[in-house]
């Protein structure tokens, strides 16, 4: 009898705790990345021979499903090889955006500031993604413009699998890589600067690194080659990332290396795997650069499945987890790979939900970034639409850099709302400076009805969110006969937020809009 009181109780604890589970808020805060490639065209432009309009337009049916699918992120690749697609560059047209490298797009335009005005209008944040070594992406030299820096000064460069790379043991190389960034960080309007994964070359059989002259030339100390090498890497992410932060404090700095830091049988602080890794191969002590905060986040791509044998995603998930040092943990997630024809595990419609709610559960992991674009877009196995009505169903703000600056805007003032033809129009006035000087970089706007307290941390009471100076938002989903409430709230570059503003109340009249 007793024993049969207890499992009913269990049976109903269990069920209160399913539906509080089912109930509770989706976050407000993390990251939702999504990679924009522009090597070999992977993911725009589609076609480099396309005229500037048809580009601009391509590139906003991009951002806009995104956006659709709860995207609050892209990272934008901007120098696949030594070359641009943004205009004050010193480097030549990337060859993917005009079909020639060198060639200026026609009509001219700048795609780099075009995706960051249109980026922010969403509320989404733009990432410049540079790839720091790369230097030439086909074996074959042709096409390569005549001011291309390989041209320029051949001494900087070696050849490995028939390609150039620039040397990262040459101080003058890391000066340039640190001037070509900075070009964008000081010109354009940025969130973030994004580096990839390659660093020193993936390994190729039969294939040497000819380095040996510059070891001998610029040994900075070292005896083993090796860890030279890691130290010319170090060097170059360190100087990057003071610099960055010297010229505006307020621009992230990130780097998404490869899911391995090393092996728990190379190194036992490694992970319990028993793949590639980035400290051995590439030379890339990818930890070492959080774990002295060098970097705001880290962005490991894990692109491998549950209890995968080699590299399990739980246990890749959990080391970084455990190796964060305070700083953000976004996962890095292999869309390109659902529904793979050769595996099981990526067949499974369940596979990417599952990684993405494991990631939820962890509190050190603040968020995903796909790669990429295309993939999110083909919406494969129904993913992309798992994002836009469950997971990403409310929006989300990027979660705050406390380091990077802790001190929040002043409220919005003078919130008004009026109905104006079938909209509710809101306004509203600047904020007054805080302690730090900055008024307000954007706004998000929130909507309750008539007798819901103010709640800021329910996303699904966002309407709006936008990174731009406009202060007024017209709300076409209002409905007749109903009351609303409506604030608003200053964020400033680090996504720092307000307290609300002065509520705005509108009461809809039943035979209006």
């Amino acid at each position: 009898m007793f024993r049969g009181i207890k499992t009913v109780l269990l049976l109903l604890l269990m069920v209160v705790g399913y539906v509080q589970a089912q109930v509770l808020p989706q976050p407000k805060r993390e990251f939702r990345g999504v990679w924009i490639a522009t090597v070999a065209n992977i993911d725009w432009p589609s076609n480099s021979k396309a005229n500037s309009e048809q580009q601009k337009q391509e590139l906003l049916s991009i951002l806009s499903a995104h956006h659709q699918t709860g995207i609050n992120a892209v990272m934008f690749q901007v120098r696949p090889a030594a070359d641009a697609l943004y205009a004050k560059s010193r480097e030549p047209w990337s060859q993917w955006l005009t079909g020639k490298q060198g060639k200026a797009p026609s009509p001219a335009y700048d795609p780099l500031e075009f995706a960051i005005s249109e980026a922010h209008q969403r509320g989404m944040e733009l990432h410049a993604w540079f790839n720091p070594y790369r230097a030439t992406f086909s074996t074959s030299p042709k096409g390569i413009s005549d001011d291309h820096i390989t041209k320029q000064k051949p001494e900087w460069f070696f050849t490995y699998a028939g390609r150039k790379l620039f040397n990262p043991g040459l101080p003058e190389v890391r000066e340039y890589i640190i001037k070509v960034i900075l070009d964008v960080v000081d010109n354009y309007d940025i969130d973030g600067v994004h580096l990839d994964d390659y660093f020193y070359p993936y390994p190729v059989s039969g294939q040497l690194i000819d380095d040996a002259q510059t070891f001998a030339d610029h040994p900075d100390g070292f005896t083993d080659i090796k860890d030279w090498r890691r130290h010319n890497v170090d060097t170059l992410i360190h100087a990057l990332s003071d610099s960055i932060h010297h010229h505006k404090n307020y621009v992230k700095f990130g780097i998404s290396p490869f899911g391995i830091w090393a092996n728990v049988r190379q190194n036992p602080e490694g992970s319990e795997t028993g793949g590639g890794s980035s400290y051995y191969e590439q030379f890339a002590d990818s930890r070492k650069w959080i774990k002295q905060g060098w970097l705001d986040y880290i962005n490991p791509q894990i692109y491998w499945p549950f209890n995968n044998r080699a590299a399990a995603y739980e246990k890749l998930v959990d080391w970084w987890s455990n190796n964060t040092y305070g700083r953000h943990l976004y996962i890095g997630m292999a869309a390109y790979r659902i529904n793979e024809r050769m595996s099981a595990s990526w067949k499974e419609s369940t596979q990417m939900p599952r990684q993405l709610r494991y990631d939820r559960e962890n509190p050190r992991v603040q968020g995903s970034v796909y790669f990429s674009s295309k993939s999110l877009q083909r919406n494969l196995l129904g993913f992309t639409d798992s994002l836009k009505t469950d997971f990403y169903r409310y929006p989300a703000l990027p979660p705050v850099m406390l380091w990077r600056d802790a001190v929040s805007p002043n409220i919005p003032r003078e919130l008004v709302a009026k109905i104006t033809g079938r909209t509710i129009n809101l306004q509203w006035q600047l904020p007054l400076p805080a302690s730090d000087g900055n008024t307000a970089y954007g706004y998000v706007v929130y909507r309750f009805d008539q007798h819901e307290a103010i709640n800021l941390a329910d996303p699904k009471h966002i309407l709006n969110i936008a990174y731009t100076q406009q202060r007024t938002f017209d709300d076409p989903t209002a409905e007749a006969g109903k009351n609303y409430q409506y604030v608003v709230t200053a964020l400033d570059r680090l996504k720092n937020e307000s307290y609300p503003s002065n509520t705005a109340v509108v009461s809809v009249p039943a035979n209006s809009l």
